[in-house]
């Protein structure tokens, strides 16, 4: 009798959301749309990316937040490297001011790609000028809420982005998303930011077979699909930091995103107090 065929090896990839701690810079591109989001997830994302560019309208959003806030005006504080799109919902007095300010504004008529691809092409043409870098992790910030075919568009973008992007992650107020290829994946948990809830989407793929450790609800070798069974509202376990999953086909992984308040970025920025120097010896 034959042996057994030998199970697929599959790579390992390692997964941290480093790109919400304020403190840690990295080759971070924050990529801003046209729906509502909190000051303080914009300052962890902002001070964690080194590009910033606004798709088209998500200029107004970044305009209007900081305009007043809490009676001042922050503006000046996140000024973004880049505004592109076709413009149609860019208002002119926001335009006006981040023109004032040597913000690139690029207009883009290409009707066959969303202003969000059209920022994504632009940071690829800067990393190309760069020459001889890692490419930058993307950041979006918005796309899984509002209009149902506008997230459709952020998931369907992501899932083709795998092919030539190491690392896109998609973020919102209330959750924080990226796609799985198809392979084993490590994934750190900061439950002080994440938690309870989190998921495994299976979207556009037919279906699929999970693995995981670290969850409430743990599968092994389960398919997964839209006709079949699809894991939303597991949870994470709070003393589990590392969350695996073996997936055969590219799928979402989603985590609930804890809230953000005004007192954690006064914390986070507040430096740290130095211990009192002793008195001097008597002599």
């Amino acid at each position: 009798m034959a042996a057994p065929a030998p199970s697929p090896a599959f790579a390992l990839t390692p997964w941290e959301v480093s790109f919400l701690d304020p403190l840690r810079v990295h080759r971070n591109a924050l990529i801003i749309l046209n729906q509502p989001f909190s000051f303080p997830l914009l300052h962890r994302v902002w001070h964690s990316s080194r590009w910033h560019a606004c798709a088209d309208g998500g200029a107004n959003r970044l305009h209007d937040l900081l305009k007043d806030h809490d009676g001042k005006d922050k503006r000046h504080l996140y000024t973004p490297d880049l505004i592109k799109g076709d413009l149609d919902s860019l208002r002119d007095d926001v335009r006006a001011y981040y023109s004032a300010q040597g913000v690139r504004i690029v207009y883009d008529a290409d009707q066959d790609s969303t202003d969000l691809m059209k920022c994504i092409g632009a940071l690829v043409e800067d990393e190309r000028a760069e020459r001889h870098v890692e490419q930058n992790t993307i950041v979006i910030l918005g796309g899984l809420s509002g209009r149902l075919d506008q997230t459709v568009h952020t998931l369907s973008l992501v899932h083709k982005l795998r092919r030539s992007r190491r690392r896109t992650f998609v973020i919102t107020d209330d959750n924080v998303a990226w796609l799985l290829d198809a392979g084993e994946h490590r994934i750190q948990v900061d439950h002080a930011l994440f938690g309870p809830t989190c998921g495994l989407l299976p979207v556009g793929i037919d279906s699929t077979i999970l693995t995981t450790t670290g969850l409430r609800w743990n599968l092994t070798e389960h398919p997964s699909s839209f006709d079949g069974m699809v894991s939303t509202s597991n949870h994470l376990l709070p003393e589990e930091p590392v969350v695996s999953v073996r997936t055969t086909k590219p799928i979402w992984w989603t985590m609930e995103l804890r809230p953000l308040t005004e007192a954690k970025i006064a914390a986070e920025t507040k430096p740290p107090v130095q211990p009192e120097s002793p008195p001097p010896a008597e002599v």
